[in-house]
């Protein structure tokens, strides 16, 4: 009886750890989503589009963007900056998700 009792309680507590840590997948789902919707916005906006294509054009830039680009990776296994730039960017997902929600 009373090993059923913690088997029980252990399930439940597993179940609740698993629950929160998938809220917590969606919630930073949500913030990336967020994030990218309003750059992708903002990007197309008329006083940006601008200035934005002539950095498209601007091979020295490029250059710099894919130097910046390759010390990221979307592998499960995140280095440093990796994970700093991650943070920073849920960080800036959420607040811009607070302040338009």
């Amino acid at each position: 009886m009373i090993k059923t009792i913690k088997l029980t309680v252990w399930i439940l507590l597993l179940s609740a750890s698993a629950a929160h840590a998938q809220f917590s997948a969606q919630a930073e789902a949500k913030y990336m989503a967020t994030l990218k919707a309003v750059v992708d916005y903002k990007i197309n906006d008329e006083e940006n589009y601008n200035d934005i294509e002539s950095l498209r054009q601007n091979k020295r830039f490029n250059q710099e963007l894919s130097k910046m680009i390759s010390k990221l990776s979307n592998r499960r296994t995140k280095n440093s900056t990796n994970s700093r730039v991650y943070k920073i960017l849920l960080k800036a997902g959420k607040d811009i998700y607070n302040e338009l929600n």
